[in-house]
């Protein structure tokens, strides 16, 4: 972090969500690949006004505050409070010392900034000492209940989004005079109490907050990425040695021999690892786990396919359809094959019905025509967002 930095981010991140549903709190509830709160800290990161973002979480949500980020650096998350005013004001005294010029207030529930509004806030602050992004009210109002009461004119009236940009010392300092035994609707309202000029420029509807369940799907489709279709080819060869049986698509077959590798020399899970590290543009199975680290040595080559769908999901992608095809005379898969699908569709968490197992021969020409090992070759047809 530097400490020149004039701009902060401070985004909050410390309530329950629990009206949104599902176990954790909704700011770590993943869409479109990550969760809400890194769609937020990236957006704000990128933009070439911020300086800096600071996270505050709620306590007890380290682990799933560390899960959220990744490999994103950032400096340590503060901790909140018990209200969203505690939290905020815990936030500014954090970033204090850093000495900003101005803070940029924002809800980690709002995973969508659209970088326009970013730059009517910045802009605003050169005239004022706060700005909010707003849109009017367009719908009729009224007043409610288990009856339709009296209508509520809508003259006037502004949806109030986040983030809000203020001068750092002046927001700080009504945050430190707000009285503790009230809370406050939102930042901009600290603002007006201690009698700062509030500015208005215009929100967007992509701001909208993540409360309800529909809220989270609506979310879901506008950060969603085109999907292009990528195929990804694998090859992988092993020979016969001493032994009483082979691992084969992650299952045990009894056998007068063993295929002999680095690892369990599971020749279909190795080609089909590849095909997935092919269609994500990652190397190869030696580049991730190189047979020269003891590590790998007798290693279930599950976790290596595992590993491969695993960078598949992480930059977005979605496992369509994988076919793999076993070369060799004996033993024979057929009485195996259902076992295979099932054991590589539960690997790649997809339905079996998304896996081809198939097996050939090479009419006793070639290594494996004379029995000496066995091949495999396999395609991995996934979707990825556009832009990877």
């Amino acid at each position: 972090m530097s400490a020149t930095a004039t701009t902060f981010a401070l985004i909050v991140a410390a309530g329950r969500g629990e009206r949104a549903g599902g176990d954790a709190p909704k700011q770590y509830a993943v869409i479109a690949g990550k969760a809400l709160l890194a769609h937020a800290i990236d957006a704000l990161a990128a933009h070439p006004g911020i300086d800096a973002v600071q996270v505050v979480i709620g306590a007890g949500q380290e682990d799933l505050y560390t899960g959220a980020i990744g490999d994103r650096t950032l400096p340590p998350p503060v901790i909140g409070g018990v209200t969203r005013r505690e939290s905020v004001l815990r936030g500014l005294e954090a970033i204090a010392s850093h000495a900003p010029g101005q803070v940029l207030i924002h809800d980690a529930a709002r995973p969508i900034i659209p970088v326009t509004v970013i730059h009517r806030l910045l802009a605003a602050l050169e005239g004022a000492g706060a700005a909010v992004p707003a849109l009017p009210v367009v719908d009729s109002l009224a007043r409610g209940g288990d009856m339709l009461g009296d209508p509520v004119t809508r003259d006037g009236l502004l949806r109030v989004q986040t983030p809000q940009a203020f001068r750092f010392p002046l927001i700080l300092a009504a945050h430190r005079a707000w009285p503790a035994d009230r809370e406050a609707t939102d930042d901009a309202q600290v603002a007006r109490a201690a009698g700062l000029h509030v500015a208005t420029v215009p929100g967007d509807p992509m701001l909208d907050k993540v409360t309800h369940p529909a809220d989270m799907a609506a979310a879901a489709v506008r950060l969603a990425r085109p999907l292009v279709t990528r195929t990804g080819l694998g090859f992988d060869v092993h020979v016969f040695g001493p032994g009483d049986g082979i691992m084969l698509g992650g299952v045990f077959i009894a056998h007068d021999h063993a295929l002999i590798g680095h690892s369990d020399a599971d020749v279909a899970l190795h080609a089909l690892t590849d095909a997935l590290l092919g269609a994500i543009c990652d190397g190869d199975i030696g580049t991730h786990f190189p047979p020269s680290d003891p590590r790998w040595k007798g290693a279930d080559s599950g976790r290596f396919l595992d590993h491969a769908r695993s960078l598949v999901a992480q930059r977005g992608g979605r496992i369509d359809h994988v076919d793999v095809t076993v070369i060799c005379e004996r033993p024979k898969v057929g009485p195996h094959r259902d076992a295979i699908r099932t054991r590589i569709a539960g690997l790649l968490q997809v339905r079996e019905g998304q896996v081809s197992i198939k097996a050939t021969t090479t009419e006793r020409l070639g290594f494996t025509g004379r029995g000496e090992g066995i091949a495999a070759q396999a395609v991995a047809t996934i979707r990825i967002p556009e832009t990877e």
